[in-house]
């Protein structure tokens, strides 16, 4: 078995990467493939510990539950945890926490250690599924950090994977964060970008069709889809879980794990996640784009 890749990037850290990811990894899988998330570095303080051991982001946690795939740490090999206050990181890799030496000499031990493991990962997983869902981290035009990039379009290319970019319109300014992204990536990666999806839209996507063709216009690339703000209470990298709408978090992320009354409650909020993007995303489009 070898997989197809697809990767989620966004315009901007909070644009809406893990959710679209997450979604799209509960949909392949109702659709009768099997899926695998992956994100090959996260920088998060909200892990979770794993029954057979080691740790991985909360994130990717939900997204394995997403996809019905037991979660282990090869779908999330390298997290960079930050310190409470904020002077220093802390280095888990294969869910292993690290000497602090590691995490001072990250740069350095990039070639040697992580992208090795991180290559690892991946080879696994892609021998053992037939979609693999990739999330992007922060923004791909960091232009200061693209050079030895190892989680946006430096996987993409390791793994010759379609991107789809997605962008938060809630926040106002998507014509020029989707332009301005585009535009400060070369050529080669702009090629792999595939389509745009627009995240957070309130109100009915109908009265956004004029936005729409501008943006397909200025980008020459298609729209995939428009996605309303959802309400849900699914953990984001640094935020804990409430049981219920609106209530406060009362139990950690680790009780995720394996806790059915959590667990249950979970895969409700995913469906409903699912179903909405489902239905606001041509599918059709993006089969095309990872080859099914």
């Amino acid at each position: 078995m070898q997989a197809r890749p697809l990767m989620i990037q966004g315009t901007a850290s909070g644009a809406g990467k893990t959710t679209v990811a997450l979604a799209l990894c509960r949909i392949f899988r109702l659709d009768g493939f099997i899926t695998a998330p992956f994100k090959s570095q996260n920088m998060t303080g909200n892990t979770v510990t794993l029954p057979r051991g080691g740790e991985i982001a909360v994130s990717q946690l939900l997204q394995a539950y997403a996809a019905e795939t037991e979660p282990t740490t090869e779908i999330n090999p390298v997290i960079l945890m930050p310190s409470r206050d904020g002077k220093s990181v802390e280095l888990i890799i294969n869910g292993r926490r690290q000497e602090k030496k590691y995490a001072e000499n990250y740069e350095n031990i990039k070639d040697s250690v992580i992208i090795p493991e991180i290559q690892k990962s991946y080879d696994s997983l892609y021998l053992r599924n037939e979609i693999i869902v990739i999330e992007g981290a922060g923004s791909p035009v960091e232009l200061n950090l693209n050079k030895n990039d190892i989680v946006n379009m430096g996987i993409a290319k390791r793994v010759n994977a379609p991107v789809i970019l997605v962008a938060d319109i809630d926040r106002g300014g998507v014509f020029a964060s989707i332009f301005g992204t585009l535009m400060l990536m070369d050529d080669k990666d702009r090629q792999r970008v595939k389509a745009i999806v627009i995240n957070r839209f309130m109100g009915e996507p109908a009265g956004f069709e004029e936005g729409k063709n501008i943006i397909e216009t200025i980008t020459n690339l298609p729209v995939a889809g428009i996605i309303p703000h959802i309400d849900f209470d699914l953990p984001e990298e640094d935020e804990c879980l409430p049981r219920r709408r609106g209530e406060e978090c009362s139990f950690l992320a680790d009780d995720l794990v394996g806790a059915k009354p959590e667990t249950e409650f979970v895969m409700s909020q995913i469906d409903e996640i699912a179903d909405i993007i489902r239905h606001s995303l041509d599918m059709a489009l993006i089969y095309r784009i990872i080859g099914l």
